[in-house]
């Protein structure tokens, strides 16, 4: 543990920005009502096309999406409140199948449980609006609050975050007394911006594509060029440079985050993680040791983003080992 000095302290924490503020102020008011969002993803031939679904509101009102993504089928989302926020959360088997049923209803065929290939779940930092209030109705508004020298912002949506980002800092500034300066993200582009269309699939690196490609095609090494998985569309050179430019330093920074392998396939990302580990080992030169590891760690990780059925009809070892330790846990 390190003590750091600062004038200001930002908490842009997330469903956890009340257990951060109240270590400033332990009385504090929560500010924030969490709520669970599931997700599912289904193969494209469930909805052949171009065209995506809404469904403006469900049974219980909400709102349903079905939408191609990365040539599979995206269905949310849930709005499940939840009470104890974890760093990974997991779809609750309602949720699951409340996904799986109003899909069935508009989809070319009835989505079963053994069709999901990933599912996934996220939390919402809602901010509070009164007592008794469904989540769902909860407005997506951020909130800016100002306590005893920590800024704290919740609430909110990826699609204000530079706004967001804005009111944070020149609060910040103020807090800690700090000169004001005019913001420069408003129209400042992200890294690897370019008005050019890379080929596909790596036009997700924008102006860096041609470097990922020229690495592919180096010749050092063939295997660089191969997909990590024929239900992927991810090569290794991908994985190199994840290692080399995008900080990964393990297999779930590459399958989870630096692509999202995982929420597109996770029983593909399973069976990929040893290449991804052997790949990601020679980048940052670990040992034989360290691979093992890898997968083991990665695949305990993985196995919460497969349905129950799919767990136990492909990892029946590991999902009694579950099931034994839930019980002995609660």
């Amino acid at each position: 543990m390190y003590d750091i000095p600062g004038r200001g302290v930002v908490n842009a924490t997330g469903v956890f920005c009340d257990s951060i503020r109240r270590m400033a102020e332990p009385g504090a008011a929560a500010l924030v009502a969490p709520s669970q969002g599931a997700h599912i993803v289904l193969e494209r031939r469930f909805l052949p096309g171009r065209n995506a679904i809404m469904v403006p509101k469900t049974d219980d009102g909400r709102v349903l999406f079905i939408i191609p993504w990365q040539d599979r089928l995206l269905v949310g989302t849930t709005d499940t409140p939840v009470e104890d926020v974890e760093a990974e959360p997991r779809a609750q088997p309602a949720e699951i199948d409340f996904l799986l049923e109003h899909a069935g209803r508009y989809l070319q065929e009835a989505p079963r449980r053994q069709d999901v290939l990933s599912v996934f779940a996220g939390l919402r930092p809602l901010v509070r609006a009164g007592s008794g209030r469904a989540t769902s109705a909860l407005a997506r508004d951020h909130l800016l609050r100002e306590e005893s020298g920590l800024v704290s912002i919740t609430g909110g949506k990826w699609t204000t975050y530079r706004e967001m980002a804005e009111q944070t800092v020149d609060a910040a500034a103020r807090v800690a007394q700090l000169p004001a300066r005019p913001c420069r993200t408003a129209n400042l582009p992200l890294h690897g911006a370019t008005a050019e269309a890379a080929p596909s699939p790596l036009r997700v690196y924008g102006a860096d594509a041609g470097a990922v490609q020229a690495l592919a095609s180096a010749g050092a090494r063939p295997d660089w060029a191969v997909r990590l998985h024929p239900r992927l569309p991810y090569i290794g050179a991908e994985v190199v440079w994840a290692a080399q430019h995008e900080m990964a330093r393990s297999v779930q920074d590459v399958l989870a985050r630096r692509t999202p392998a995982l929420l597109l396939d996770a029983r593909a990302s399973i069976e990929a993680a040893p290449r991804v580990a052997s790949l990601l080992a020679g980048a940052l030169g670990r040992d034989a040791a360290w691979q093992t590891h890898e997968v083991a760690a990665f695949t305990e990780f993985a196995l919460d983003y497969l349905t129950p059925e799919i767990l136990a009809a492909d990892f029946p070892t590991t999902s009694v080992v579950r099931a034994q330790r839930r019980r002995h846990t609660k």
